[in-house]
């Protein structure tokens, strides 16, 4: 599965989220949204959630205070919430504070998951990106 492209949305008056028509056969055993260091929320299927956490935790100590961290991020911050009929989720309330989100949004195709942004946010993420990108680009294959 690779998710890519961005979609342009609304959240309705519930704060349910409507995922694009393209991606809703993944999700269809459920999904998990999650909040992400940046100032956006991700959404994945369970499967691909699990996976990346147990990859993130796999090389440290699961009794040292960073697996505590990461683990109590990512896992007391993620909620597992279903497609309804019409392939919309109900977007909890802290997701929609850490993401600044109040109507409008833009969901993003990310290779294994979703991103929701805030379209304002978004558009200040593309600036920043077309800016950066020509640098990061260079230190491919780059040893630092």
């Amino acid at each position: 599965m690779a998710f890519r492209g961005h979609f342009e949305h609304s959240l309705d008056a519930k704060n349910r989220l409507s995922i694009p028509a393209r991606f809703r056969t993944f999700f269809e055993n459920g999904t998990v949204l999650a909040k992400d260091p940046e100032p956006c929320f991700a959404l994945w299927t369970p499967t691909e959630h699990e996976s990346i956490i147990a990859r993130a935790l796999a090389d440290l100590n699961p009794m040292g205070s960073e697996y505590r961290k990461l683990s109590r991020f990512y896992q007391g911050n993620s909620f597992e919430i279903p497609l309804d009929g019409s392939g919309r989720v109900t977007v909890p309330a802290p997701l929609l504070a850490h993401a600044g989100i109040e109507k409008e949004v833009v969901v993003v195709g990310v290779g294994d998951h979703l991103e929701v942004w805030s379209a304002e946010r978004w558009r200040s993420q593309q600036e920043a990106l077309d800016a950066e990108i020509g640098e990061v680009t260079e230190r491919l294959g780059n040893p630092s």
